[in-house]
């Protein structure tokens, strides 16, 4: 998912991250061209950083309702919320548990456009 090439996976972050917020402010940009306004006027995003994603699903999810326990197993945890003895006998995977999991994350992701809040443009028309 997260390439500086389109071919081959992240190896420097920071050029692959900055790449990533050009392309958001030029589609933010073209976005306020399209609707009259001046794309000059797009602001840099906020600072951020990859770890803030995976800080956002493990906190949607559990939203969502998923078991702590499988999204320890999503984030690749190796002391999550199974420890000591039980992480010693219970060796599951958790795999379907972990697919449903992301397949109601990206549900989510996917209803996150609908509901965030008209630009001004979008209001006045």
């Amino acid at each position: 998912m997260f390439t500086a090439t389109g071919r081959t996976p992240i190896s420097a972050f920071s050029d692959a991250k900055e790449t990533l917020d050009a392309g958001i402010v030029a589609h933010l940009q073209k976005e306020a061209k399209g609707k009259g306004d001046d794309p000059e006027t797009v602001k840099p995003l906020p600072d951020w950083r990859f770890h803030d994603l995976r800080r956002t699903a493990a906190t949607m999810m559990a939203e969502l309702g998923v078991p702590l326990h499988v999204v320890d197993k999503i984030l690749n945890h190796s002391q999550g919320t199974i420890k000591g003895v039980a992480a010693i006998y219970n060796r599951h995977q958790y795999l379907e548990e972990r697919k449903q999991a992301l397949a109601a994350w990206a549900d989510r992701l996917i209803q996150l456009p609908a509901e965030r809040e008209p630009l001004k443009a979008e209001r006045e028309l």
